[in-house]
Order: C-alpha cells, then structure tokens, then sequence
C-alpha cells in the first residue's frame, strides 16, 4: 500500500493571535487571518486529488479545510487527532508564570518524563495512545492514496514522531506555524517526511 498524508496545522484564531493557551478544552473558531490562510492552502493544494480529509472533533480544523469538503471531498472526524489538552491551563494568557510552566514542562518532556501533565491535563503519552487509533484508521482505508489531515501544533509534533518512528522527547524538532504542510510518504513500509515545515502557500 503506498500512501501520501498531507498534514497540516489548523488556520489561526482570536486565541492564537492573542497568545492564549487553547488546547483540546477550547473549541474555537478561526478568525478573519485563518479564514484568508485556509484560502491560500486550498488555492495552492486544490488540485491534488485527495481521496479523504481527517480533522480533529475541534471545529477549527474543519473550518480549515472546508473549501475541500465544499468541493466534495469527504471527509471524517477522528478525536484521536485533537489537541493535547492542558488542562487548568486552557484560556489562560501567556503571563510570566504561564511560560514557566510550561518551560518546565517541556524540559521534563524533552528529558523523557512524557507521563507527566498539567492537572486535568494530557501527557504525550496520553495523546500518543489516542493518535495510535487515529492512524489505525486512516491506514485501515487501503483505498485512500492522497489524505489530508488538518490537526493542532502539539498534537501534529507527536503525530509526526510516532510517523517516523522518532521518540517523543523528539517533538521539539518539527517546527509549525498556523496551516504549515507537512507531507508525509508511506511507501508500504514505512513513512518519510516528503515535505517539511512548508509554509510557501502562505507567501502568495
């Protein structure tokens, strides 16, 4: 079975520009900037003939792709692909305290403890679990040669290690910003990363 991924991170919203934490607990909707930025991927990916779209269960990652689904793709929501919740952390700003918070989780994570997580939170190793049915599906559909994924930046780093095989204290080395591409190989074997961190779509 040979298979493309197309996978993308959700067009920006109020919270992203404010700096605001979302995560799998906040459902919000892409603002005026996300709305322009899906137009720009679908202008440049419209004609690549994907067979399925995957999104999140949060409303941000469909609306990111809705000139698709408009277009006739179907398409399916997979909760396994959501973003890894935060916890009491959600809606909160990016104050001083918030940051070193997280610089400290994230220092744990990079140093192996991926059980760890913020209360009423997720760890990656949480998320890895639920991203392992994720994929399940969408490798169970033999069918399906061209798949567009549209998911969340922690959420897409821990995709992208579990794809290649990386360990997740790896995660920090895939880089995002709102509606990047990463394009995804499967050869029948295994899966390598075509195209990494491309935000060209974004420049026109």
């Amino acid at each position: 079975m040979i298979k493309t991924l197309y996978i993308i991170r959700h067009g920006q919203t109020d919270l992203n520009k404010q700096g605001i934490i979302q995560g799998r607990g906040k459902d919000t909707d892409l603002n005026e900037e996300g709305r322009r930025q899906a137009a720009l991927f679908y202008n440049a990916y419209k004609d690549v003939p994907f067979d399925k779209i995957y999104v999140s269960a949060l409303k941000r990652t469909q609306q990111s792709v809705q000139p698709f689904i408009d277009a006739g793709i179907p398409f399916e929501k997979l909760p396994g692909l959501d973003e890894l919740g935060w916890g009491i952390y959600e809606g909160q700003p990016s104050t001083p305290q918030v940051r070193s918070a997280f610089f400290e989780i994230m220092c744990e994570w990079t140093n192996g403890q991926l059980n760890v997580k913020f209360e009423n939170g997720e760890s990656p190793n949480d998320v890895r679990l639920r991203q392992i049915e994720a994929l399940h599906v969408i490798m169970s559909h033999t069918e399906e040669d061209n798949v567009l994924i549209c998911m969340h930046g922690r959420a897409m780093r821990l995709f992208l290690c579990l794809l290649t095989g990386r360990p997740l204290t790896e995660m920090e080395n895939y880089p995002h910003q709102n509606l990047v591409l990463y394009k995804v190989a499967y050869d029948g074997e295994r899966f390598e990363i075509a195209d990494f961190n491309n935000a060209a779509h974004l420049k026109n």
